[in-house]
């Protein structure tokens, strides 16, 4: 007796799905937010067709884009007031949330100090995201390279305005293969007592049109405030992060968008305050308009 097989009919092959990852933005210790490693999110293919065809719009704000999606947190570590206790080490430092994690993220540029991890000093860094939930532990360490390696960290800082949250992650202790343990890096977490609540912010997009007359570009530092009903209002917040792109923005006949995080002043935006600290070789300026749109949470 024959048996016969029957052969299963061949699966057709499914076509690739194309995923746009735009960026857009410096991947660079000295530009932006120092940052030389980003985490991105996919957009829409219609979105990178329409912006690519619209001869009006910048392909920069696909990285605005991106940066809508992201969630921005400001990491304040403190170097103990010991003897010896700064590094030449590279530092770097990994977030965990009840979602996700950032993955290694190197803190390369302070935004306090030039010479970072020094000796009872402060540095300060923006580390950005996309959304890891909760904040629950972090770990930080270093590479061990360097004249100098050993390290003493009291403590990190790290504020989710996202979040309305600023949680405090105590350590008070060496980072150091000759010292205490011998470990190098450590997991961290925050001490609840410490732990700052506040109204989380919302991003906001603000678009900055310079006039075109004569001299109408600033390089001065440009910061606004927002107002809403009932006497809420914003901090005072800069819109470049560093004096390049002070230097680089706000020129004549430009258009300039940001994506800020603030405190949620509600629907409707009654004034807002918009200057700048007259500094730079050209600080007068002419401004011809502004405009703000609030972004919900899926920056839409």
């Amino acid at each position: 007796r024959l048996l016969t097989s029957r052969r299963a009919p061949r699966e057709q092959p499914v076509a690739p799905f194309l995923y746009y990852f735009p960026c857009q933005r410096w991947l660079a210790v000295e530009e932006d937010d120092g940052q030389i490693v980003r985490e991105l999110v996919p957009v829409d293919e219609a979105f990178v067709k329409k912006d690519s065809e619209n001869d009006g719009q910048s392909l920069a704000t696909l990285g605005l884009e991106q940066k809508a999606k992201s969630t921005t947190y400001t990491v304040k570590v403190k170097t103990g007031d010991k003897k010896n206790a700064g590094t030449d080490a590279n530092v770097f430092i990994t977030l965990y949330g009840s979602k996700d994690d950032t993955g290694i993220v190197s803190l390369k540029a302070s935004k306090i100090n030039k010479n970072k991890f020094e000796r009872g000093k402060v540095d300060e860094f923006t580390v950005e995201s996309v959304d890891i939930g909760d904040l629950k532990k972090i770990k930080i360490g270093h590479d061990n390279k360097g004249n100098s390696t050993g390290w003493f960290l009291e403590w990190v800082e790290i504020d989710a305005p996202s979040l309305g949250q600023c949680l405090k992650f105590p350590c008070g202790r060496w980072l150091d293969k000759s010292e205490d343990d011998g470990a190098i890096e450590r997991i961290i977490f925050p001490a609840e007592l410490q732990t700052t609540e506040y109204i989380p912010f919302v991003p906001y997009e603000i678009t900055i049109y310079t006039s075109d007359i004569f001299g109408a570009g600033t390089d001065a530092d440009v910061f606004i405030v927002l107002y809403g009903s009932d006497a809420i209002c914003t901090q005072q917040k800069s819109l470049c992060l560093n004096k390049r792109e002070q230097r680089i923005y706000f020129e004549r006949n430009s258009v300039n968008q940001f994506i800020v995080e603030l405190e949620d002043v509600g629907d409707i935006i009654e004034k807002i305050r918009i200057g700048h600290n007259g500094g730079g070789l050209n600080s007068g300026w002419h401004l011809d308009r502004v405009a703000i749109r609030r972004l919900l949470p899926n920056g839409k």
